[in-house]
C-alpha cells in the first residue's frame, strides 16, 4: 500500500473572490512633513546659483568663522564690585589680603613699584572715607583725645575720702 504524506492542506474554506468584482478606490497616500534635514547635509554642497555665490561671496558652508582667535589668554581688570551698605566695603577692605600684604612690606622697609602704590593709597583713601561716614575714629586719634584710666587714679587726693 503507497503511503500518502500527511499534508495540512484542506479543501477550499469560504467562496473564492470574484477577481471581477469592482474594489473600493484607495485613499491616496498621505506625505508626512520631514523631520530635521536630510542625511549627509553636511557633506553635501548647497546648490546655488554660481552667479550669486560669486555677488555676495558665499563660501562653502562647511568652512568655519574666519576671525582670528588669540593664543594667548586676556586678563581681563577686575570688576568693581558694588556694596549694600558703607559697612560692607569697609569690612572688605579691612579683609582685603592684597592690600594687608602690601601694608606689611611697606612697614619693613620694602620698596613698592607704582602700581602697588597707587593701589595702597586708593584702598586707604576709601578706609578713611567709610571711616568718617561711619562716625568710626582712627586708633592713633582716639589714644590722643582720651586719657587712659590710670591718669585719673593718680589724680585723685585720698584726703577726699578720709572722713
Amino acid at each position: 500500500m503507497p503511503r500518502k504524506k500527511k499534508s495540512r492542506k484542506v479543501g477550499l474554506i469560504g467562496v473564492r473572490k470574484d477577481p471581477n468584482a469592482p474594489r473600493p478606490p484607495k485613499a491616496p497616500k498621505r506625505t508626512k512633513p520631514s523631520k530635521g534635514k536630510p542625511a549627509g547635509s553636511r557633506h553635501n554642497v548647497a546648490s546655488t546659483n554660481k552667479s550669486t555665490t560669486q555677488k555676495k561671496g558665499i563660501s562653502d558652508p562647511r568652512i568655519g568663522s574666519k576671525k582670528p582667535v588669540s593664543l594667548v589668554a586676556k586678563t581681563t581688570p577686575a570688576e568693581k564690585r558694588h556694596y549694600a551698605t558703607p559697612a560692607e566695603e569697609l569690612a572688605d577692605i579691612e579683609a582685603d589680603e592684597r592690600l594687608a600684604l602690601l601694608l606689611d612690606r611697606l612697614e619693613g622697609g620694602a620698596k613698592l613699584n607704582a602700581g602697588e602704590q597707587q593701589y595702597i593709597d586708593e584702598k586707604m583713601a576709601r578706609h578713611r572715607i567709610l571711616c568718617e561716614l561711619l562716625g568710626i575714629a582712627d586708633d592713633e586719634d582716639q589714644e590722643d583725645q582720651e586719657s587712659s584710666p590710670l591718669d585719673s587714679i593718680e589724680q585723685l587726693n585720698i584726703d577726699d575720702f578720709k572722713e
